[in-house]
């Protein structure tokens, strides 16, 4: 799996407009979190690329770039957790080990 890494605030714009034309996914990731491990795990075992863009931030690197993702797209913060944004908008979020990658691509499908 192809993961675009988030590390700076010029792209949660470009994540913005790019959520008109298919879904973007955010994970935040942190690596002081098992369960962090276990859904990264499960997300590259199921997910596919073509169906949606998939951003890896890593919130210890960038916890300023991570509480401006909580502020735009108006969520709270968890670790790990899965944003999917679609027309600019979060329009599905989970966190910690309820993270489904089936789930996920069926709200992705729904979106797109």
């Amino acid at each position: 799996m192809h993961w675009i890494h988030l590390t700076e605030e010029e792209q949660l714009q470009h994540i913005v407009v790019k959520s008109q034309e298919k879904p973007q996914i955010i994970f935040k990731y942190s690596s002081l979190c098992l369960s962090s491990d276990i859904v990264l795990r499960k997300l590259q075992e199921k997910c596919c690329p073509e169906s949606a863009d998939f951003y890896f931030l890593d919130l210890l690197t960038y916890r300023s770039l991570s509480d401006k993702v909580t502020s735009l797209f108006h969520v709270h913060h968890e670790s790990p957790q899965v944003l999917l944004i679609s027309d600019g908008e979060c329009v599905y979020e989970e966190s910690h080990l309820a993270i489904n990658a089936e789930d996920l691509l069926e709200q992705a499908q729904l979106v797109s």
